[in-house]
C-alpha cells in the first residue's frame, strides 16, 4: 500500500487473502508486505524485492503466491513490468493466485486478457491520480495556502478552520488532522525574522558575499531551522525564495509519476503573489536577485586577465595563501576552467611565477629526493647484476625490463599536539607503474628515514589524493630501513628478501 486509510490497507488485504486461503485448504506460510510504499516503482519495495529473490534463489518452501489483485504487483507505466514478476514466479514453479479478481489465473486466454487490462487499468490509475493531485495543489497554491514541506527559516505554519479562523500554530512535525482545515505561513519568531532580515541587509547594503554571510552566522553561534550550521546552501535558499515577500510559487520543478526531475520555466509556475506577510521588503528581494545575477554572470577572458593583472600591481606575488584569503584575486581552479592550465594564464598576464627555488620550495624539493634516490637506485640495482633505466618526464624506474616502480615522497609537517605528521600526494592514474616506492622524511625533511613498497593497484582511486602513513596500508607494506635492502628485492624479484 503506498498510503494509509484506503481499501488496499496491508490489514484489509491480509484478510481478504485469509479468507482466499481457507476457502481452498492453503496454509499461509509467510508474508512479503510493502507499507507505506509507492507502486510505480520497484527500487523501494524491499519485500517485493525480497520475494522475487527467494523466488529466483529457490528459497521459497511454498508452491502458492496469493496476491491480493492485479495491482498489488505495483502500478507501473510498463504493463510488462508486473508480467515480468509473475513470469518469475510462475518459472519457479510457484502458482500465483489473485484473492479478490474475479477471474481464475489458469493460464487461459481469458485470464490472460483480463490480467493484461488490469495492468493498463492500474497505470492509469497513477496518471489520473497525479492529474488529480497537481489540480489541487495548484488550487490551494492560488487561494493563498501553505501545500506542504517545511516553512522555511524565519517562518512558522499556521492552522486555519474551514472559516480561515486561526486554530493554532503547528510546531515542527505536527499535521493538520481535518480534511477541511488548511494552513497559511506566517512570520515566526521576531529573532528569526530579523535574522533574515539581517542577511538581505549584508549581502545587498553591505555587498558581503554568501561565504562570508555563513561563517558570521556560524561564528555567532545561531542555528539554522534545523538546529545545525548554517551552510552556504541555507543562505542562498532564502536570499532566492519568494516566500519571504509573502509569495508562494508552485511547480518550479516536476517530478510527476517519479520520472525524471525537471525545471519548468517560469510561465508553467503556479503562484499566489502577497498570500501572507511579508519579512522583507519587496524592493531588498529584487535588488538581491540582482546582485545574484551580477555575481553569477560569467566574466570575460580578458576581465579575469585585468583582475590577475591589478592583483600582480598590488600584491607583487600571489601565494596559495592570497588566493584564498583575499576576494580580489581570481582563484586558480576559474583561470584554470578558462585558460585550460594556469601557466597559460600567467602567461598572458604581467604576473610572471618565479621558478621553483630547491631551497624554500617543498615542490623542488621532493622532486630532487625522488631522482636523487631513483639514481641510487639505478646504481645499487646493476651493482648487484641487475638492469635499471629512470626516466625523468615520466618519473618512472624501469627494473630488469619489466617491473615499472613509481617513486613518491611522504613529506612531514607540524601536527599540533600530535608532534609531526607525514603525508604523501600519490595518484595511480598518472602511470601504469606494478609498484609505487614511498620516500619518508626524517621530521625536518632534511634526510630520507624509511622506504614503503605498496603494489600501486592498493593506493586510492581518486586524482591527486592525499595518504597519511597512519593509514593501515602502511602496516601491510614491505618496508626498509636501507635502500640496500630494496635493491635485493628488485633483483630477485622476492617480497621475503626485505629488512
Amino acid at each position: 500500500m503506498s498510503t494509509d486509510h484506503q481499501k488496499y490497507s496491508t490489514q484489509n488485504q491480509q484478510d481478504a487473502i485469509a479468507a482466499y486461503a481457507a476457502n481452498r485448504s492453503l496454509t499461509i506460510v509467510c508474508t512479503y508486505k510493502d507499507e507505506g510504499k509507492s507502486g510505480l516503482h520497484i527500487e523501494r519495495r524491499e519485500a517485493l524485492q525480497r520475494l522475487i529473490g527467494d523466488v529466483k534463489a529457490r528459497r521459497t518452501d511454498f508452491e502458492f503466491i496469493l496476491v491480493y489483485d492485479v495491482s498489488r504487483w505495483g502500478r507501473f507505466q510498463d504493463v510488462d513490468e508486473s508480467a515480468y514478476y509473475e513470469f518469475i514466479c510462475k518459472e519457479a514453479g510457484i502458482r500465483v493466485l489473485y484473492c479478490a479478481e474475479q477471474f481464475e489465473n489458469d493460464g487461459s486466454l481469458a485470464s490472460a486478457i483480463h490480467k493484461t487490462l488490469r495492468r493498463g487499468m492500474a497505470g492509469e490509475f497513477s496518471r489520473d491520480l497525479s492529474t488529480k493531485v497537481f489540480a489541487g495543489q495548484s488550487r490551494i497554491v492560488k487561494l493563498g495556502f501553505h501545500r506542504g514541506g517545511p516553512p522555511g527559516y524565519g517562518l512558522r505554519r499556521v492552522l486555519l478552520d474551514d472559516g480561515r479562523i486561526p486554530k493554532m500554530q503547528l510546531e515542527r512535525g505536527q499535521q493538520k488532522s481535518l480534511q477541511t482545515d488548511r494552513i497559511v505561513l506566517a512570520p515566526g519568531p521576531s529573532a528569526e525574522v530579523e535574522i533574515v532580515r539581517r542577511i538581505f541587509s549584508a549581502f545587498v547594503e553591505d555587498r558581503k558575499s554568501v561565504r562570508l554571510i555563513t561563517w558570521e552566522l556560524n561564528e555567532l553561534q545561531i542555528p539554522n531551522s534545523l538546529g545545525n550550521r548554517w551552510s552556504t546552501r541555507h543562505v542562498t535558499d532564502i536570499l532566492t525564495n519568494e516566500r519571504y515577500i509573502g509569495n508562494i510559487i508552485f511547480n518550479r520543478t516536476s517530478f510527476k509519476l517519479q520520472k525524471n526531475r525537471v525545471v519548468n520555466p517560469p510561465e508553467m509556475w503556479v503562484r499566489r503573489d502577497n498570500a501572507f506577510e511579508p519579512i522583507v521588503s519587496r524592493d531588498m528581494f529584487i535588488a538581491a536577485q540582482a546582485l545574484i545575477a551580477q555575481r553569477r554572470r560569467p566574466w570575460s577572458a580578458q576581465r579575469k586577465l585585468d583582475r590577475l593583472n591589478a592583483s600582480t600591481r598590488e600584491k607583487e606575488i600571489l601565494s596559495q595563501e592570497i588566493r584564498t584569503a583575499s576576494k580580489d584575486v581570481e582563484r586558480p581552479k576559474a583561470l584554470e576552467r578558462r585558460f585550460s592550465s594556469l601557466s597559460a594564464a600567467h602567461s598572458m598576464s604581467i604576473y610572471q611565477p618565479k621558478p621553483l627555488n630547491y631551497v624554500n620550495d617543498p615542490r623542488a624539493r621532493i622532486g630532487s629526493i625522488a631522482r636523487s634516490v631513483a639514481i641510487e637506485i639505478v646504481a645499487g640495482v646493476e651493482a648487484l647484476g641487475g638492469h635499471a633505466v629512470y626516466r625523468d618526464e615520466s618519473c618512472l624506474l624501469t627494473v630488469n625490463d619489466n617491473l615499472l616502480l613509481a617513486i613518491s615522497v611522504a613529506w612531514s609537517a607540524p601536527n599540533g599536539r600530535r608532534g609531526v605528521s607525514w603525508s604523501v600526494r600519490v595518484d595511480r592514474q598518472i602511470n601504469n607503474s606494478h609498484l609505487t616506492l614511498i620516500i619518508r622524511m626524517d621530521a625536518s625533511n632534511e634526510r630520507p628515514l624509511t622506504y614503503y613498497l605498496l603494489p600501486t593497484t592498493e593506493l586510492p582511486r581518486r586524482k591527486k589524493g592525499e595518504l597519511r602513513l597512519s593509514n593501515p596500508l602502511f602496516r601491510d607494506s614491505c618496508r626498509f630501513e636501507t635502500l640496500e635492502s630494496l635493491f635485493r628485492m628488485l633483483v630477485s624479484g622476492d617480497p621475503g628478501s626485505s629488512a
